[in-house]
């Protein structure tokens, strides 16, 4: 459709030795870094759960039930934990192939539907994106969710191309149909209703409505409920509770009220989104301006009026939530990518040298700024782990001003031409993006609790496996996964309220209560914040520290010998009623 005139030295081997590179920078760090709360503890803990108790159907954290999103992602990682044992780089493998997927199919949609050098520029700007590469690193349902979203798209492009046979488009449309089922069993209702509301207002733009004739609906409900269905059965079935919840609590409560407590304004996604494309902001104007000029296909499908509903449409949807996280955007980012790639061989060399020399003084400020990192800290992270990291990232900064000073040196090479700029480039920012996300681990060892781990499961291994580990007043997300063991919750139930509600036997409902357990227990350990185990010290509970670290103190009921009781000569007087002990 698009006959960019391009300079680019493209074939299969500069093709195959990108993908490799990019294969190696994306899945190498994997697990250099240990998972941070509460994502990435929180899905590697229910995977761990559902690996070890073989249960399928009804997704788990810390033991209780836990709905509030479908399984699909929870299952990945729990057949990865299946296959290559448990660990971080195995929580994070689902994530990591999703967003390289994600990079491939972008590429290859964009050399379909538009020109090889579209599909080159456009996986490239979508891997050195620091949006794309760092949340393809991180253990979160959301490049899971993006990545089938894309595939609906980009499958959708693909089968709206002209001149294809009938056998040819129902194949894309079915896949497009089977993506929106993956994309629903992985986070739910958006998985549908976003892209269903895209191509009723594409639609509606560009009075397309030979394209509903291409859809193949028939087919394609046959293929989405043949996919979605057999779990959302199972899991009502084995749990009459779920759909009220999954629905009604879940998928329209948390986007029309506040309750989740994640605020944020209007404006909250245009500094991810700006941060999250910094590379390529310089050409972002230029490159929408260049993309709505072009033609439609000759059966009056128009790819850039859709791809752009899908960008505008999906932001305004979010931005209006009352629950909002940074990652929520996501979606956008493959489309975004694919009209930025479109304007990138129209670049000339004067235009580049201005964009990466802008980029480089960028990264000098920014190396600047950093010097001053050690002047934020606080008493959860110390001034000497800013001080710390600041060498990690003075190093990503010193590695991408040097591969920009590469990218400008190839900008003047006829031969090596603008690809050889633009690989360099992104390399520097893919590779920025990488170095400071990997030394981010000097707090990830604090917030993760993994310095303590070791002494937990050296003390939980003298005690039987049925040793209650009681979580006092607070959830921690990662030290479950760490230490092997769930933990049953005392006063605080956090985001685990809905499975104490149907399981309340599972749970503590105030400390004093706890206290009476922990008397009457023989083993049991608990994780208490630093201030609530100072007020239990001063009240005389008996226990002994066996890791503690600033923000929480890990105890166990200190053993004491049996002793054996002597015969009475009258009858004891009757004891209390006992407190009923939760179930681990």
């Amino acid at each position: 459709m698009n006959d960019t005139p391009t300079r680019l030295p493209l074939n299969r081997t500069t093709i195959l030795l990108l993908v490799l590179a990019l294969a190696v920078i994306w899945f190498v760090p994997l697990g250099w870094r240990h998972l941070l709360p509460s994502d990435e503890g929180r899905y590697a803990e229910m995977a761990r759960e559902m690996f070890v108790t073989g249960d399928w159907i009804t997704p788990r954290y810390n033991a209780y039930k836990y709905f509030e999103k479908p399984p699909l992602q929870t299952w990945a990682n729990a057949l990865t934990f299946a296959w290559f044992g448990i660990g971080e780089w195995q929580a994070r493998l689902y994530t990591a192939l999703t967003g390289f997927a994600g990079v491939l199919l972008i590429g290859f949609t964009g050399a379909r539907v538009f020109n090889a050098a579209t599909g080159v520029f456009a996986a490239i700007v979508l891997a050195c994106s620091p949006y794309w590469n760092l949340m393809g690193h991180f253990n979160t349902l959301d490049m899971g969710l993006s990545f089938w979203m894309a595939l609906t798209l980009c499958s959708l492009l693909l089968a709206q191309r002209p001149n294809l046979s009938n056998s040819c488009v129902r194949g894309w449309m079915w896949l497009c149909w089977a993506s929106m089922a993956m994309a629903v069993l992985s986070k739910g209702l958006v998985g549908v209703i976003l892209p269903g509301a895209v191509l009723v207002l594409y639609t509606l733009i560009a009075r397309d409505w030979a394209m509903w004739k291409r859809l193949h609906l028939i087919g394609g409900l046959i293929v989405f409920f043949a996919i979605v269905t057999p779990w959302f059965v199972l899991v009502q079935q084995r749990n009459p509770e779920f759909l009220n919840f999954f629905f009604i609590v879940q998928q329209f409560k948390r986007y029309l009220t506040p309750e989740q407590n994640r605020p944020g304004a209007f404006y909250y996604f245009v500094p991810v989104l700006l941060v999250g494309f910094l590379p390529w902001l310089s050409v972002t104007v230029q490159s929408v301006r260049h993309a709505w000029r072009q033609p439609r296909q000759p059966n009056g499908f128009a790819p850039v009026t859709l791809m752009l509903t899908w960008v505008v449409f999906i932001f305004l949807f979010f931005s209006a939530s009352h629950s909002k996280l940074l990652s929520y955007t996501l979606p956008i980012a493959p489309p975004i990518a694919m009209l930025i790639g479109m304007y990138l061989p129209l670049v000339t060399r004067d235009q580049w040298r201005r964009h990466l020399a802008g980029y480089a003084l960028f990264l000098v400020a920014a190396a600047f700024a950093a010097l001053f990192l050690g002047r934020l800290g606080s008493g959860r992270n110390p001034a000497e782990l800013y001080i710390e990291y600041r060498s990690w990232v003075l190093a990503a900064l010193g590695v991408a001003f040097v591969l920009t000073l590469v990218a400008l040196w190839l900008n003047r090479r006829s031969k090596a031409g603008i690809l050889g700029a633009v690989a360099s480039f992104g390399a520097a920012w893919l590779l920025l993006g990488t170095i400071a996300g990997t030394g981010h681990d000097v707090f990830g060892r604090q917030s993760s609790g993994v310095l303590l781990a070791p002494a937990i499961k050296a003390q939980l291994a003298k005690l039987p496996p049925d040793t209650p580990f009681y979580s006092v007043g607070v959830l921690d997300h990662t030290l479950p996964f760490y230490v092997g063991h769930t933990m049953i919750m005392v006063e605080h139930a956090d985001e685990l309220t809905f499975g104490v509600s149907v399981e309340p036997q599972k749970w503590v409902p105030t400390i004093d209560q706890w206290i009476a357990l922990w008397k009457a227990d023989r083993y049991a350990l608990a994780l208490i914040p630093p201030s609530t185990y100072d007020r239990l010290v001063t009240q005389g509970l008996p226990m002994q520290v066996i890791a503690r670290d600033s923000r929480r103190v890990v105890v166990m009921k200190p053993l004491e010998p049996l002793v054996p009781q002597a015969p009475q000569a009258a009858p004891a007087a009757p004891a209390p009623a006992p407190v009923e002990k939760p179930q681990p």
